[in-house]
């Protein structure tokens, strides 16, 4: 396959050929496009243009270009094929992409799918994947692997590696089972092919072999997988029985989701959703949060409203005038140190104790703050403020910057610890409870030294 890259002048070529209908150019433009480059001009096509293009192909390159699709675009394109279309795609694809597929349909048209596919191994393996939770380690895995009895010879176990790999894209091991299908090791290759045809299986495995059980999640597979630098981990029951195999590939695709739900999260975005979806589903996303922030902004008016006996003041009256400073400041360093807490949370590397950290973070805002302070006070200087209320402001702005850093990062981790997401606490939220705590921290603070 040539490398190809998706322009603009090529995608109306092509939306021309649909056009006239011109079904044999399309073929030829197409022939030699590698499926994810074919997925992408599909992505670049309204559904029906997409869905026409789909019917043209074959079903072996189909079949590859449908996981390849963004969702909306995947949901589109199926509700234009029929029930035994869907089937002749999935019956072709491994079986975790096959179930993937199927669990997008809506529940009446799920079974009408599954029961025009013919192979009934295959029905039976769609079946169990579908019974497992999305992002368990049931859900992402596949029914495809070679595995082999420990009972067998060498000649007899190539014999039987052969026949498995007949129905398997990518052989990434070499599974070595019991009489009662559990995970017992795996093979090396290297040893299998330099042993003798009449060695035992049993004498030649490898059996330690990292392995997870069907409930764990997701997450903590990636992180398994990403340790231990795996390419392919085996799945077994709670009987110790191979059920099935995740790859890499499921799992960069999981942590892409992941990142992009961590991401809206952060943002104050309460739900997954994409761009092209209804407006009433992307107002309840965000509603929620806009709603928090609008609380918080009416918390900081009651606030402003206790000291406003400062406007009557022209000494002091300089200070309302610094409130979106320190607010701006107070949201910012909070938002800077949950960020940090939550990537730390994320890959599992937060290491220390709670004292530690809190040692940790009261150095850094202290650096910050003074540096920021010092910079405040010169500023002060250069536009003939009085000295007092410009340390005043500074002294202030440093204490709202250790407090915003110390709710930055200690709200991720409650969260954590709670087993709430802790991606939730680095947008709106820690944004609008520094601000109230900033600005009010300001105005105390100020109305002590400066007695008003």
């Amino acid at each position: 396959m040539s490398n190809f890259q998706i322009n603009k002048d090529f995608i109306t070529a092509i939306k021309i050929l649909i056009a006239e209908e011109s079904n044999v150019k399309l073929r030829r433009r197409l022939k030699n496009l590698h499926y994810a480059d074919i997925a992408e001009l599909v992505n670049e096509l309204n559904s029906d243009q997409g869905t026409y293009l789909i019917k043209l192909l074959d079903s072996e390159k189909t079949a590859d270009i449908l996981p390849e699709l963004d969702e909306y675009q995947r949901e589109a394109v199926l509700e234009n094929l029929s029930e035994k279309e869907i089937a002749e795609e999935v019956e072709i694809l491994d079986t975790d992409d096959a179930a993937d597929i199927i669990a997008e349909l809506p529940e009446e048209r799920q079974e009408k799918v599954i029961s025009e596919i013919t192979d009934s191994s295959h029905i039976d393996d769609i079946r169990e994947l579908l019974t497992y939770k999305e992002n368990s380690a049931g859900g992402l895995m596949a029914k495809e692997l070679v595995k082999v009895q420990e009972n067998l010879s060498v000649l007899k176990c190539l014999n039987t590696i052969k026949s498995q790999a007949e129905e398997i894209t990518r052989i990434h091991s070499v599974y070595v089972i019991d009489s009662k299908n559990r995970l017992k090791g795996r093979l090396s290759l290297k040893d299998l092919l330099t042993a003798n045809s009449r060695d035992k299986v049993k004498d030649i495995y490898i059996p330690k072999v990292d392995f997870v059980s069907v409930e764990q999640d997701g997450e903590e597979v990636a992180k398994i997988m990403s340790k231990y630098d795996l390419e392919a981990i085996p799945v077994v029951n709670e009987n110790k029985e191979l059920v099935g195999r995740i790859t890499i590939d499921d799992i960069l695709d999981l942590i892409k989701e992941e990142a992009e739900k961590d991401y809206q999260l952060a943002a104050g975005i309460a739900s997954d959703v994409e761009a092209d979806d209804t407006i009433f589903e992307l107002t309840r996303a965000r509603l929620p949060w806009l709603f928090f922030g609008f609380v918080g902004g009416l918390g900081s008016v009651f606030i402003l409203q206790e000291f406003e006996t400062i406007m009557t003041r022209p000494d002091l009256r300089t200070l309302f005038f610094y409130t979106p400073l320190i607010a701006a400041m107070a949201g910012n360093v909070g938002v800077q140190s949950s960020a940090i807490i939550v990537q730390g949370l994320a890959n599992d590397n937060l290491k220390g104790s709670m004292l530690s950290r809190l040692v940790k973070e009261i150095g850094l805002s202290l650096i910050s703050g003074f540096a920021l302070s010092i910079l405040l006070i010169i500023f002060g200087q250069i536009i003939n403020q009085d000295l007092k209320l410009s340390l005043t402001i500074a002294l202030s702005m440093m204490s709202v910057i250790i407090v915003a850093a110390l709710v930055g990062t200690f709200t991720p981790i409650i969260l954590n610890n709670r087993g709430i997401d802790p991606a939730i606490a680095t947008g709106p939220f820690i944004t609008t409870s520094n601000d109230i705590f900033g600005i009010f921290l300001f105005f105390y603070i100020a109305k002590i030294i400066l007695g008003f």
